[in-house]
C-alpha cells in the first residue's frame, strides 16, 4: 500500500499568463504557494484482476476503458498499470470547483503514487510534466500550467513558462520566521459556491489576444510581488494582490460577480490590504491578506463564510505511507 499527500496550492498573482497561448509569445510569470491542506491518495494491490476506484463514488471496473474518473483512468495508463488494483483519494477541500487547483493536485498525487507502487521514482519536474499532459493534451482542459508545478514542487515558488515551452521554478528567500509571519497574514473564506473552472476558463483563453495588456501588467505585478516578499515588505505585497484583482476581474466576465464583490469590499473596509478569488473565479475560496490587528474585524464582517486556516508549506507531493509485503 501506498499513500502520497500533495498540497492544493493558493495563485497569487500571474494567473493566465501560464496558458500556452500566451507564454509561447511573450513568457509567463506566476507567483505561487503550495499550503498545509492536501489531496491524499491511496494505491494497494487487489487480490483479483479488477480495478476499484473510490471518491465520492465507487467503480468497480473490469478494465482501465471503463473508468469514470478520467484522472485515474489516464494516470494509469500513462503508468503502465492496467488491472489488480484498488485506488482511493480524499481531501481537505470541496473535490471540485474550489479554485485552489484540487484536479491537477489529484493528477500529481496520482502519479506520484502509482510510480511508487511500481517502485519508481519520478522527479518534481516528469510528475508535473505528465500531470500536464494528462489534463491538457489528452483531456484537453483549458487551464493553465502552474498548478501541476506547484503541487509536485511545493513551497513558495516563482514559475517562469518558456517561449520554447520549458517551465522554470524558482524558490523565494524566505525563512521559516518569516513564512510563519506572512502566513499570519494570510486568510481564507469559502464563498458557499463551488463551479465547473471550464466555464470561466474557456471564455478567458477566447479573451486572451484582446487581452494582452491585462496579462502583461499581471506579470509584472507578480515580479513585484516576488521582491516585495522577498525584501520582507509583506504589507506591500497585500496592496499588489489588490491591485492584481482588479487586473484579474477584467480576463473574463464571470471571473467576479455582485456577491463575490460584496464581499471583497467588505474585507477590505474591514482592514484587509488585498486579496483575491483563488483559480478561475466565480466562487471557491476568497484569499485575504490582512494585518493581525484587523483580523478579527474582517472575520466579523465575513462571519457568514467559512474559514479555513491554514500554513504555508514547503513540501510537494510525497509518500507518506509505503509498505510492501514480499
Amino acid at each position: 500500500m501506498i499513500i502520497t499527500q500533495t498540497p492544493i496550492r493558493i495563485s497569487f498573482l500571474g494567473g493566465g499568463t501560464d496558458f500556452r497561448q500566451f507564454f509561447l509569445k511573450e513568457e509567463g510569470w506566476v507567483l505561487s504557494s503550495a499550503i498545509d491542506r492536501y489531496i491524499f491518495v491511496i494505491i494497494k494491490q487487489r487480490f483479483d484482476r479488477k480495478i476499484r476506484v473510490g471518491y465520492t463514488r465507487t467503480e468497480l471496473v473490469d478494465s482501465i476503458d471503463e473508468l469514470q474518473h478520467e484522472l485515474v483512468r489516464e494516470a494509469l495508463r500513462k503508468t503502465g498499470i492496467r488491472s489488480g488494483v484498488e485506488i482511493t483519494t480524499m481531501g481537505d477541500i470541496p473535490a471540485a470547483g474550489s479554485g485552489m487547483g484540487s484536479s491537477s493536485t489529484v493528477t500529481v498525487g496520482l502519479l506520484n503514487a502509482m510510480y511508487h507502487y511500481l517502485g519508481v521514482v519520478k522527479e518534481a519536474e516528469t510528475l508535473a510534466r505528465e500531470a500536464c499532459e494528462i489534463e491538457i493534451d489528452i483531456l484537453g482542459k483549458p487551464i493553465g500550467l502552474q498548478d501541476q508545478y506547484i503541487a509536485a514542487y511545493g513551497g513558495q515558488r516563482f514559475i517562469r513558462f518558456g517561449l520554447d515551452g520549458r517551465v522554470g521554478v524558482e524558490s523565494l528567500c524566505l525563512e521559516e520566521q518569516q513564512r510563519q509571519r506572512l502566513s499570519r497574514n494570510l486568510l481564507l473564506f469559502f464563498t458557499n459556491v463551488t463551479r465547473k473552472a471550464e466555464t470561466v476558463l474557456e471564455e478567458q483563453v477566447s479573451n486572451i489576444s484582446e487581452k494582452l495588456d491585462v496579462l502583461r501588467e499581471l506579470k509584472r505585478l507578480a515580479i513585484l510581488a516576488r521582491s516585495a516578499i522577498d525584501a520582507g515588505e509583506f504589507d506591500e505585497f497585500g496592496l499588489l494582490l489588490h491591485k492584481g484583482w482588479e487586473f484579474k476581474k477584467q480576463l473574463a466576465s464571470r471571473v467576479t460577480n455582485g456577491s463575490i464583490d460584496a464581499l471583497y469590499d467588505a474585507a477590505r473596509r474591514a482592514g484587509a490590504l488585498g486579496g483575491k478569488i483563488t483559480g478561475a473565479g466565480g466562487g471557491g475560496f476568497l484569499l485575504l491578506y490582512c494585518p493581525l490587528d484587523r483580523q478579527e474585524a474582517v472575520r466579523n464582517a465575513l462571519r457568514d463564510l467559512p474559514e479555513l486556516p491554514f500554513n504555508l508549506e514547503r513540501d510537494g507531493t510525497k509518500v507518506i505511507f509505503n509498505y510492501r509485503r514480499y
